[in-house]
């Protein structure tokens, strides 16, 4: 397919090639994709095309700031080595002059097919500030896209009673029979988050179906970035809700991101809700969208960052990650998480402590890096607190510290080099697991890229994500406690 014809696409990529040339790779995370140049928000159209994994992402290449979103572009074979390709689509349109907002991507008669929220922001000639999203639709070939003429193929002519077409974004497609569908986000009249679903049979023409779910008052308000799917013997309903009030560990003040688990109809399109947890109890975690692989995998990826903390890295210009891609599974009626299997092909010089017992502050030989897997299994606990202290030296430091008592996990970046009063602090409820043995055993799973960690807890339970911008000669492991401990400790180094 030929290059789109848009001056400002031109532009972007022109720019783009220019950041991404002059960026250090040792500045960057080693196995996380991070932007190429610029800021770096949600992920967008994570989906196979022609036997490839691609990532898009909600970009603005120009500044480290949020400005007029575009959609940056990378793939991979494995989900851990990405490759920057062109920027696939800048605000150029009447119907998207306002940005190129999120969305998500299918493979569809051997096209790869985009579906976006456009932004129509203007001010008439009365002074009339005319705002509002539809949703439009490009087409490529997996590194050019074409918008469609005919957009935009969803617009607020067709929402439901009392819906906003101020907050009608992220469209999530998939194909089921000879149909495709759409889940995307809303407001009603009372400016409670839903979800409303679309079908139709050429991409073109879109029907409304049904509020699939709603806030009720409960959860945040505006629900963004949607995505719906099976799993187990559950039907998953994920959304990002804005301005949602802390209830107790389960959820925080802000933005959060939520599985909503339940029964659905397809015959008659209702879905029954059942419960609702968080995806993600970390500091920094967003907007997650997920795939299905051939072999059946459903991974799922989120933007490690914060609306309320928007940590920006003073020594390059680019800011924005993505977390680890993560396999999702259904077991015991509770979603786990684990790190995409592929990255164990990249571990090397593992180091490994059975039934290490300790009563004070100790460091252990080799157990130390800012690019690693590092597993520690409590199996005996004689202790009130336990801490592990990581991208550690004598000014620095993060903080992860387990309150047997309370069975509380707290992620603390107090001490990582702030210069602002941000979050820095964070809470879960954790409880030991118990072996077929009766022995009871917490499992902390680390994994340190540079600039973040992703604390996996008990094989993928529950999953706190933070970054910090310590520097990188701040790379001690540091292990400590109030009473006595025993754990089995496995690190890896991370080689790509």
């Amino acid at each position: 397919m030929e290059q789109v014809k848009s001056g400002q696409l031109d532009l972007a990529r022109k720019i783009e090639r220019k950041g991404i040339s002059e960026i250090p790779a040792e500045t960057r995370p080693v196995y996380h994709l991070s932007s190429p140049v610029g800021w770096m928000n949600d992920p967008n159209g994570f989906s196979v095309y022609q036997e490839e994994y691609h990532l898009f992402f909600q970009y603005h290449p120009f500044s480290k700031a949020w400005g007029p979103m575009h959609w940056g572009h990378s793939k991979s074979r494995d989900f851990i080595r990405w490759e920057y390709l062109p920027i696939a689509m800048a605000p150029d349109k009447r119907y998207d002059k306002g940005g190129c907002y999120s969305g998500s991507a299918i493979e569809a008669e051997g096209e790869h097919v985009l579906m976006y929220t456009g932004v129509m922001d203007q001010y008439l000639e009365d002074g009339t500030h005319d705002y509002c999203q539809v949703q439009c639709m490009a087409k490529g070939d997996g590194l050019n896209y074409t918008k469609y003429d005919g957009n935009p193929v969803i617009a607020g002519d067709g929402l439901p009673e009392g819906g906003s077409t101020e907050n009608f974004r992220d469209p999530k497609i998939w194909k089921e029979g000879e149909y495709y569908y759409l889940v995307v986000g809303n407001c009603n009249a009372d400016g409670d988050g839903q979800v409303l679903l679309y079908r139709s049979g050429n991409l073109e023409q879109w029907e409304f179906l049904t509020v699939l779910d709603q806030s009720r008052s409960k959860y945040g308000k505006m629900w963004e970035c949607p995505d719906f799917f099976p799993l187990g013997n559950r039907q998953i309903l994920m959304v990002s809700p804005q301005d949602m009030r802390a209830a107790g560990y389960e959820f925080h003040n802000g933005n959060n991101s939520v599985f909503i688990y339940g029964h659905y109809d397809k015959l008659t399109y209702q879905f029954e809700r059942e419960k609702v947890t968080s995806v993600d109890y970390g500091l920094d975690f967003y907007a997650p969208q997920t795939l299905q692989t051939a072999d059946g995998r459903r991974i799922m990826v989120g933007w490690m960052q914060s609306w309320d903390a928007k940590l920006a890295n003073d020594f390059c210009n680019w800011t924005g990650m993505m977390t680890l891609p993560r396999e999702l599974v259904l077991k015991e009626g509770k979603i786990y998480q684990s790190p995409v299997r592929e990255l164990e092909f990249y571990r090397k010089n593992k180091i490994e402590y059975i039934g290490k017992r300790i009563s004070e502050t100790t460091v252990l030989e080799g157990i130390r890096g800012r690019v690693i897997d590092l597993q520690v299994d409590i199996t005996e606990f004689g202790f009130h607190h336990f801490a592990i202290h990581f991208a550690h030296n004598e000014e620095y430091e993060m903080l992860l510290q387990y309150n047997h008592l309370r069975k509380c996990l707290t992620i603390d970046r107090t001490h990582s080099g702030l210069v602002r009063d941000v979050v820095c602090r964070r809470k879960m409820t954790a409880e030991p697991f118990v072996l077929e043995t009766q022995e009871k055993v917490l499992g902390l799973r680390l994994f340190l890229d540079r600039y973040s960690v992703e604390v996996f807890l008990n094989g993928g339970e529950k999953v706190m994500s933070a970054i910090f911008h310590t520097p990188m000669e701040a790379d001690g492991i540091v292990f400590d406690t109030d009473g006595t401990v025993c754990m089995n400790v496995v690190k890896y180094d991370i080689c790509i």
